[in-house]
């Protein structure tokens, strides 16, 4: 992803999103609106919350103050033409959350498109100094730089011991969907040990999958995340009584620790810790 500086013409510096487009440090006073929970969260963590003026209904951290922010719909189909009435001075997406239509109606009204896109948990680093560069919070944006590698190395060297398991990692039911290895949820959980499978052939990184036994040998380990589909525990039983078998075993999980980047991947690095650890005991 994007984060890096270069110099422009006065010597300024420019930060670089994910795609490519280029960034001058913000004039004082910022108005923000974020289409990314997570990236609303990491906002108020780098003390920039009272320049954010719109949210998503699900940018619900952190709980009370973004309470205080508009709400503009969802993350696919924002109310655009109230975001543009709050008069944003910038707008905060993800490639793979927000769509190619709203963005570009946001672009056109004149508003600056900052795009985001951490495909592996080290993206972060870039994600903060982007945001940190661009709003001038950089000794924020190193802070929290500084803990994440610190909760990284935690994990690491936690993690060496541990064996290997194979892990099917739900998203979704009917249909039923999973996550490939190499997004960030994937190379989440490869740091705790976690190899995710049972995705086959294809190149989709969310791909629909059919439950079978074939794909449940393949695997010693069904996750169920809280989000984005909230599974509880009688969709857990649920699946126990049709597939469940010997060797096989079936855990919740808080899914916002393993796929919402920013900020909230620190403590993420620190559950997953926390998550293997327990559940290997059991």
């Amino acid at each position: 992803m994007g984060g890096a500086d270069t110099p422009d013409g006065d010597g300024d510096r420019l930060w670089v999103d994910a795609v490519g487009r280029a960034h001058p440090r913000s004039a004082d006073g910022p108005r923000i609106v974020s289409l990314v929970p997570s990236l609303t969260e990491l906002l108020f963590d780098l003390d920039l919350g009272a320049s954010v003026v719109g949210r998503t209904r699900y940018c619900t951290q952190p709980a009370g103050p973004v309470s205080e922010v508009p709400t503009l719909g969802g993350t696919k189909q924002p109310d655009v033409e109230r975001l543009l009435s709050l008069h944003p001075s910038h707008v905060l997406v993800n490639v793979d959350e927000n769509s190619k239509t709203t963005v570009e109606a946001i672009a056109s009204a004149g508003v600056s498109v900052i795009a985001t896109h951490p495909n592996a948990p080290m993206d972060n680093l870039a994600l903060y100094r982007l945001l940190g560069g661009v709003f001038g919070r950089m000794a924020a944006a190193e802070r929290l730089a500084e803990a994440f590698l610190a909760a990284h190395r935690r994990l690491v060297g936690a993690s060496k011991d541990w064996p290997e398991r194979r892990v099917l990692y739900l998203i979704w039911r009917k249909p039923w969907m999973t996550v490939r290895a190499d997004t960030y949820i994937g190379q989440m959980l490869s740091l705790a040990r976690y190899d995710v499978r049972g995705t086959g052939a294809g190149d989709r990184r969310y791909p629909t999958v059919t439950m079978s036994d074939q794909l449940l040998d393949a695997v010693d380990l069904v996750l169920f995340p809280s989000e984005p589909f909230a599974f509880a525990a009688r969709h857990i039983d649920a699946f126990r009584q049709e597939w469940g078998r010997p060797g096989l075993s079936l855990a919740p999980i808080d899914g916002s620790m393993v796929s919402w980047y920013g900020s909230r991947a620190i403590r993420g690095l620190d559950y997953l810790r926390d998550f293997r650890r327990t559940l290997d005991r059991q």
